[in-house]
């Protein structure tokens, strides 16, 4: 039967070969986008690992995707373990596999989900790096006035750190978003999902020091118009955030692992370790589901694990 989604023009699906029919894999991206409310960085992650999936299947010896076994899908994870992936990525191939198998269900096309029955890949194997609460204040001090925009960038780090936003939530901050005399932000998530976060004092301040002294040379008085902007007033985007970030902590010399996500585990991380309640830290981070906020638990027992070792007169 035909797919029931309208297929999405201009995508990756329209450029695969012909190894999965082609109104399987556009129809999966249109549900995706229309069904699923799946935000487009997602949504592209998706469709990319159908790609992925949809190249192999070509090599396979499989004929057609309705006979694919879960041996046949068992031996696509080792391939995907072969290329050397992460484990949080092929953790995601996974999702994006199910998914795909549950829309050809939706359509007729299968009868059952064989995808269902692969288990996932332990995802606490490489636990998120976090910074120690001095290094996250070295890192927000590090924008000097010789930088092109210190304001800016001194503002940017500070609400990355002090809400535990993604880097494309902070790109998508619209003045209207702003609430600095009550102390939070309005911020739109995955699945255009909305929520409240709360901005300190030290985030709060540098917002209103950027906006008097660096933005209105850039940008208009628009409600709607972005918070961070470049210097010829567009909206930064998340390759801008990654590379300043990464610059300044070249600077205060931080391994050259730390990430704007870096400074959300960060965030995390410390709030557990000053008593925030896991459910509480659900809400604030956006996640869906508790078991994705639970890996900070994880990560804090580490850490008071590492402080044992170190202190304890046998450690």
């Amino acid at each position: 039967m035909p797919p029931r989604f309208k297929p999405v023009q201009n995508s990756v699906a329209s450029a695969l070969p012909t190894a999965l029919p082609s109104t399987h894999v556009e129809g999966f991206v249109a549900y995706l986008q229309g069904e699923c409310g799946l935000a487009r960085n997602t949504v592209i992650s998706y469709e990319r690992d159908i790609k992925r999936f949809s190249d192999w299947f070509h090599e396979s010896a499989v004929a057609r995707v309705t006979d694919i076994t879960l041996q046949d899908l068992s031996g696509y994870l080792r391939y995907l373990h072969e290329l050397k992936l992460a484990t949080s990525t092929i953790a995601r191939h996974l999702v994006s596999l199910k998914m795909f198998f549950r829309y050809l269900m939706l359509e007729g096309i299968l009868k059952e989900s064989v995808a269902d029955l692969l288990n996932s890949p332990k995802l606490w194997e490489h636990l998120p790096k976090v910074l120690s609460e001095d290094a996250v204040n070295r890192l927000l001090d590090a924008p000097m006035h010789q930088d092109l925009n210190p304001y800016r960038d001194r503002a940017l780090l500070a609400v990355l750190y002090a809400t535990g936003c993604r880097a494309s939530e902070v790109c998508s901050l619209k003045m209207r978003d702003l609430q600095l005399d009550e102390g939070f932000c309005r911020c739109v998530g995955k699945g255009n999902k909305e929520r409240l976060v709360s901005l300190n004092p030290v985030a709060v301040a540098a917002l209103k020091t950027y906006l008097a002294r660096e933005r209105p040379a850039r940008a208009g008085t628009s409600l709607d118009s972005p918070v961070f902007t470049s210097r010829s007033g567009r909206s930064i985007d998340r390759i801008q955030v990654w590379k300043l970030v990464k610059r300044y902590a070249s600077r205060i010399g931080l391994s050259d692992a730390v990430t704007p996500h870096t400074l959300r585990h960060s965030f995390a991380t410390h709030m557990l370790a000053n008593g925030a309640e896991i459910r509480a830290l659900q809400e604030l981070l956006g996640h869906a589901s508790i078991r994705t906020t639970q890996i900070y638990t994880h990560v804090e027992h580490s850490r008071l694990k590492a402080i044992h070792k170190q202190c304890h007169p046998r450690g």
